[in-house]
């Protein structure tokens, strides 16, 4: 499973372009398999053709944020927590994946839009499922793709109800830019996502992917709690804001339809 050659090359366009460093951080994870369960720089650097040096900072990039952990007497790196939290939130995501994707098949008819799930793993969100409409639209989500949380509605829907000290450490960190509408400022942000509290759903024009759309409402589970979101995405420039509650009212049945089996099946 392990790769030799960097993935630019067979990505030229979306979110790996306009973020070649963590592009990187998700090809070393990819170093790892059953006959490589732990990596040293040296072997970061000559896969990479990178310096040592540039090899460490790498490493301990995905370390600091979990997705690595060092060994002990500094006999390398291998995988972290974070890794196992998104496996354990993948195997979650089956059962969820099951209810979401009739309910996906029809918000696509309804709206003609793609249709997408994720989920929250600490400061990440993860694609669970998507569905297509027709003519593939290419989008920076793609099923298992681990993007942060600051960006696009199907990422701001789950963020809008985290816990006040969760968002407090969330949005400690400086946030990642995709496009000139990404919200990077803690502040703004955080009043964007009280308006999205207060509407029930979160809409975005081009904040992860220029000249898209998206609109994305929560599913909730027991005791009210946010478990997932579902979203739509498409052309920003064919739905203005005049046609909007056309695409929001979908999304919304979707999402409470799908909290409604959530939460009699107590899915997690």
């Amino acid at each position: 499973m392990s790769t030799s050659a960097p993935r630019e090359a067979a990505s030229s366009q979306g979110y790996r372009v306009r973020n070649s460093t963590a592009d990187r951080a998700l090809d070393i994870l990819l170093m790892f398999d059953d006959q490589r369960l732990t990596l040293s720089a040296n072997e970061v650097a000559k896969n990479f053709g990178v310096a040592r040096s540039t090899a460490y900072r790498y490493l301990e990039s995905l370390t600091s944020n979990g997705f690595l952990e060092e060994n002990q007497a500094g006999s390398g790196f291998r995988l972290g927590p974070r890794v196992l939290d998104l496996a354990r939130l993948a195997r979650k995501g089956v059962g969820l994946s099951d209810l979401a994707k009739p309910i996906m098949r029809r918000l696509v008819e309804r709206t003609g839009a793609p249709a997408i799930l994720t989920r929250r793993a600490g400061s990440a969100v993860v694609c669970v499922e998507r569905e297509e409409a027709g003519q593939t639209l290419r989008l920076s989500y793609e099923r298992g793709q681990v993007l942060p949380v600051n960006a696009g509605a199907a990422a701001l829907a789950l963020l809008a109800w985290a816990p006040d000290d969760e968002l407090d450490r969330l949005l400690a960190d400086p946030l990642a830019r995709f496009t000139d509408a990404t919200y990077t400022d803690a502040g703004k942000l955080r009043a964007h996502l009280a308006d999205i509290r207060d509407q029930g759903y979160a809409v975005g024009r081009g904040e992860l992917d220029p000249d898209v759309l998206g609109i994305g409402a929560p599913i909730r589970g027991e005791d009210d709690r946010i478990v997932a979101a579902i979203s739509i995405a498409a052309l920003s420039h064919r739905v203005p804001d005049s046609d909007l509650d056309r695409y929001i009212a979908p999304v919304r049945e979707a999402a409470d339809t799908l909290s409604e089996q959530v939460r009699m099946l107590s899915i997690s």
